[in-house]
């Protein structure tokens, strides 16, 4: 399959015209699963307007992105504000061809240092794991990438990719650089990383969108401090030669971690 990761600079406060970006993106480069970054729709430094811009997933921006998939026979992976009830999510929405559609809430907000999620965001509890017809595909966001027990659980039940959409900052690209590899080798799977790019406020975001392969390859990424489309061909028989290379799901102590 082609998998499109999209390096891009979201305008803050404004989903239309983000929108109207990612239907570029697609239009200029034809693939099988593309992914934007966290908090793409919005903008990650909006702050007190995510109340405002917020929207349930059955929303007309997620709607928009269904006609937008099923036009190009993309599933496509977005970060947005989810608004349920009276909770805000950081929510990761992957959208197939077919409409269907699945979303993660991060589980592991950021508020340290330059970030201040859990000041406008609830924590996710549950991870998704969407079965898919390109494969299972299991979705993070940032943060969550540090913590490989999310990860493992993926793997263990079967994912064939993580999708990582992110909204990391320039101080945080050498740990990220250094994380990603280690998913993929310790799981044996593919992990697809699209940051965002740009300043938005106090923040710098440098890039370091990437594929990487279940033994660790590099499959493309972006150039720092630019916008970029990556594609990356990801090949899923390339799994069980893995897997059989560095058998770590068959070897994993479920028992030590009262993993089910």
């Amino acid at each position: 399959m082609k998998a499109l990761l999209a390096q891009l600079d979201p305008r803050v406060g404004d989903k239309d015209a983000n929108l109207r970006k990612m239907e570029k993106a697609l239009a200029r480069r034809r693939a099988d699963l593309a992914l934007f970054g966290e908090l793409y729709l919005s903008g990650y430094m909006a702050r007190d307007a995510f109340h405002r811009l917020a929207e349930p997933v059955d929303g007309p921006s997620v709607r928009r992105v269904r006609r937008l998939a099923k036009r190009t026979g993309t599933h496509v992976v977005f970060g947005m504000p989810e608004r349920e009830g009276k909770h805000l999510y950081n929510s990761s929405v992957l959208v197939a061809p077919s409409g269907e559609t699945w979303t993660y809430r991060k589980i592991h907000l950021a508020n340290f240092g330059p970030f201040e999620e859990k000041q406008y965001f609830a924590n996710g509890d549950e991870p998704v794991l969407a079965k898919t017809d390109l494969g299972r595909i299991g979705l993070l966001v940032c943060y969550d990438a540090f913590f490989p027990e999310l990860s493992k659980h993926y793997a263990l039940h079967g994912a064939d990719i993580l999708a990582v959409i992110s909204a990391a900052p320039v101080t945080s690209k050498p740990m990220f650089d250094k994380v990603l590899p280690a998913r993929a080798v310790e799981n044996a799977v593919f992990v697809l990383y699209a940051n965002l790019v740009g300043t938005e406020l106090n923040m710098v975001f440098q890039g370091g969108t990437q594929a990487i392969g279940p033994r660790g390859e590099d499959l493309g990424r972006g150039r720092d401090f630019e916008e970029a489309l990556v594609l990356a061909e990801i090949d899923l028989a390339l799994l069980p030669v893995a897997r059989s290379a560095r058998p770590t799901a068959r070897d994993t102590r479920r028992d030590l971690w009262k993993l089910p």
